[in-house]
């Protein structure tokens, strides 16, 4: 496995669903920063499980824990070592059904590359489980990259086809926390809240799109041709196990226009160069434009649903069905949106360290 991203700001994650504790490394974060683990719970706390009703009902305090990397609540430039300890974990779910695969998971693919060796409990090392230490990795990134003045949010834009009619960044704020879906129009989050609700009951689940969105980000992040800004980001995101697609401004809309209904005007507004839309979401040439970073995610449904599903037990190589016990989320998307804030957090600083705009020492 390749568990480690980032060139200078690298984070190493570790861990397993269903294991003694995960967490993350991050090696090259600047020394004298301040960061105390109240700083990191707090992110923690807004992603832990049974936190709202779409959620699974598996109760993680997710309590961090910073083990090295931290002196009187300044970074010492050591490697940082976050954990978070596994205390509710209910492994004898699994064990009856270990060999047979679970439809929508990487049971077979995980199989077939670790020859059945792979923690098959909880998923293991393909669980969401581990984006909680993507999430603690994050907190310190964001707390980085306020020193450039970058400020990520993102929020949840769809769930089960019900679509958020778009909002501005300022009713973003102030909404997205007020409600269990991270939704700022809280119309559509009503509609949202009774689907899942629904399928919940049937034993089934729903996807959704995320939104990200990063203002203050300088025109020049992003190394091309190869570590380019949306490159990098799209890769850091789709660590995220539920995501399948990443697009950036217009992203697949742009495909149907015209260039010039596409194209993104220049303008000059307080002596400073602009556009006056945003259909490339903030990056041009792999470069960032000065422009608000704009970023959606796909979401797949929870692959773990109580309806019984036809699969094979790739022990006896025999067709059979499963259906699925244990305490699974009805909708990841609303404790998947820290998650996206935090991946693109770990990018952005990344690169802003390459780029030069963050120093060695936080003085």
């Amino acid at each position: 496995m390749s568990n480690s991203l980032g060139n200078l700001f690298t984070v190493t994650s570790f861990g397993e669903s269903h294991g003694k504790l995960i967490g993350m490394i991050i090696d090259g974060c600047p020394a004298g920063l301040s960061i105390s683990e109240a700083d990191i719970q707090q992110e923690l706390d807004r992603r832990k499980p049974g936190s709202n009703i779409a959620s699974t009902p598996r109760n993680e305090e997710d309590k961090i824990e910073i083990l090295s990397g931290v002196l009187n609540r300044k970074t010492t430039g050591a490697p940082i070592c976050l954990a978070i300890l596994n205390k509710d974990a209910c492994s004898g779910d699994y064990d009856e059904t270990r060999s047979i695969l679970r439809p929508g998971h990487a049971d077979f693919t995980s199989y077939i590359k670790y020859g059945g060796f792979g923690d098959y409990r909880g998923g293991g090392r393909f669980s969401g489980r581990i984006t909680a230490g993507f999430v603690a990795a994050g907190a310190v990134a964001r707390k980085l990259l306020k020193e450039t003045g970058i400020e990520i949010i993102a929020h949840t834009i769809e769930i089960g086809g019900i679509s958020a009619e778009v909002q501005d960044i300022d009713t973003i704020r102030r909404n997205v926390n007020t409600n269990p879906l991270r939704c700022a129009d809280m119309e559509a989050t009503s509609k949202m809240i009774d689907a899942i609700e629904q399928v919940k009951a049937q034993g089934d689940s729903l996807g959704g799109i995320i939104e990200g969105i990063a203002t203050g980000v300088p025109a020049g992040l992003g190394e091309p041709v190869f570590d380019n800004l949306d490159g990098e980001l799209a890769k850091a995101l789709f660590a995220i196990p539920a995501v399948k697609g990443v697009e950036f401004g217009a992203g697949f809309v742009a495909a149907c226009l015209t260039g010039s209904q596409n194209n993104d005007s220049f303008d000059i507004e307080d002596g400073k160069i602009i556009t006056t839309s945003n259909n490339a979401g903030g990056i041009l040439g792999g470069i960032s434009n000065g422009m608000p970073l704009v970023i959606r995610v796909a979401i797949k449904p929870a692959p773990s649903i109580s309806k019984p599903q036809a699969t094979v037990d790739v022990k006896q190589m025999t067709k059979t069905q499963l259906k699925i016990k244990g305490r699974h989320d009805a909708c990841i998307v609303p404790r998947a949106v820290v998650v996206v804030e935090a991946m693109m957090a770990i990018t952005l600083c990344d690169l802003a360290l390459r780029a030069g705009l963050l120093p060695g020492i936080i003085k």
